[in-house]
């Protein structure tokens, strides 16, 4: 309405590149971070990669005169990453931790261990309730074989199922719960706090989605849950071209990787998106551009992402809804659908590869067992190996066993959930294919 108040709302969004012990400049850029923050006043910020808990309660500390209300989500081995800072009072939290996250004996890329996530947090604003998400998703390492696609859209798609569902769902009450899917039953929910209450009116999501804005993952979650991309949105930009946020200029960048994208490439975003009666718009876009201001190096190796927006409310309710009717989210779901599915194939491979390895170690210590007992019991020759040689085949085979039986366990569990993931999107393909005929 004409009259209504608007809410003037900036946010703040970086991968900070906090690695302990991996980080170039990792103390120094924290405590920049730090600084910038507390000097520019921002009204919600949403960090990724605080892999330090230290880090984070340095970060807290600094800014808790300006941004009073924190929370970090703690996940996996390492540490989800994720914190949120802001001038408003946070009423509820919630985790939730991504089903599949890539390969645990990929120690080169490590992101198994970090336990990647989606974090949500509450907070109403003059009156307005705001669902805030913060997310990191898995990396991609080689765009041209990109092993890791199906796990990345499987994220993809839980986190557009958990916006759909938390926006829906009506509920209240302090918590703090994290889950993880296929560890309780098909009935079950995620938050056990489940009463009747307000909904929310705004959702904004922040993070390093790690997908180009043209990837089927992008359009994949902006379809399912009808959030708009803020740099596609906005009044005015400024920053780096495209709204890139992993650049060339930016010394901690790897430049190889860059080398197909000359200008940099769109991976970290702020997208957001009204859901009753209210109005969101966004004023403006910027980009940091490298350098911090005053400072001989960046703030991160990725570019931060800060966005004004504008909410308004407007005439009557238009209801707590986030799907979409668009007929191209059908072409969308079924692409996704078949990269899912080809990323079930692979697993399935996988896992008869590591279970054939762990059957033939498992009867080659069984050999060995019979052998060594034939020989004690004195019904066979001598032991025809050295005893050091023959103590060194069982440990070596013990040794297979395990890992393999480990292997085929785990690719057991990406199988059922590749396969689970390959049937929901079925169902919700099934019905937006029937849609149209029933209107």
């Amino acid at each position: 309405m004409e009259g209504e108040p608007t809410l003037r709302l900036r946010i703040f969004n970086l991968n900070c590149w906090a690695i302990r012990y991996l980080s170039k400049r990792r103390q120094q850029r924290v405590r920049l971070i730090g600084d910038t923050l507390r000097q520019e006043g921002f009204d919600l910020v949403l960090l990724q990669e605080v892999w330090s808990e230290q880090d984070y309660s340095e970060l807290k500390v600094k800014l808790a005169g300006c941004y009073p209300f924190s929370h970090y989500f703690r996940s996996g081995v390492i540490g989800s990453g994720l914190c949120v800072f802001s001038r408003f009072p946070i009423l509820d939290t919630l985790l939730y931790q991504y089903s599949l996250n890539g390969y645990p004996y990929m120690l080169q890329h490590g992101d198994w261990f970090c336990g990647k996530s989606v974090g949500l947090v509450v907070m109403k604003i003059s009156g307005i309730i705001f669902n805030v998400y913060v997310t990191h998703l898995h990396a991609e390492y080689c765009r041209d074989k990109d092993a890791y696609l199906p796990h990345r859209l499987v994220q993809a798609w839980e986190l557009a199922q958990f916006i759909r569902n938390k926006v829906e769902e009506h509920w209240a009450g302090p918590s703090h719960s994290s889950w993880v899917p296929g560890r309780a039953g098909k009935d079950s929910h995620p938050c056990p706090h489940r009463h009747t209450s307000k909904a929310a009116d705004v959702v904004l999501l922040g993070g390093d989605l790690n997908m180009h804005p043209e990837d089927v993952g992008i359009r994949l979650l902006r379809g399912w849950t009808g959030l708009q991309d803020a740099f596609a949105e906005a009044m005015h930009f400024e920053g780096c071209k495209n709204g890139c946020t992993l650049v060339p200029d930016n010394c901690f960048t790897d430049k190889s990787e860059l080398l197909p994208f000359p200008l940099g490439i769109r991976i970290d975003y702020i997208l957001y998106k009204a859901i009753s009666s209210f109005t969101v718009k966004c004023e403006e876009l910027k980009t940091t551009t490298g350098r911090a201001p005053g400072m001989d190096i960046p703030f991160s190796d990725h570019e931060a992402v800060m966005a004004t927006l504008h909410i308004q409310r407007q005439g009557q309710p238009a209801g707590a809804t986030l799907g979409t009717a668009d007929p191209a989210l059908a072409d969308v779901v079924t692409e996704a659908r078949t990269e899912v599915g080809a990323g079930l194939r692979a697993a399935r491979r996988q896992r008869y590869s590591s279970g054939r390895m762990a059957v033939l170690a498992l009867l080659l210590l069984l050999l060995q067992a019979a052998a060594a007992l034939a020989t004690l019991a004195g019904l066979g020759a001598e032991q025809p190996f050295p005893k050091l040689s023959f103590c060194l085949l069982a440990f070596l085979a013990l040794g297979v066993l395990v890992l393999a039986t480990g292997l085929h366990l785990f690719h057991t569990m990406e199988v059922k959930m590749l396969h689970g993931t390959e049937d929901q999107m079925w169902m919700v393909l099934r019905a937006l294919q029937e849609r149209p005929s029933e209107g």
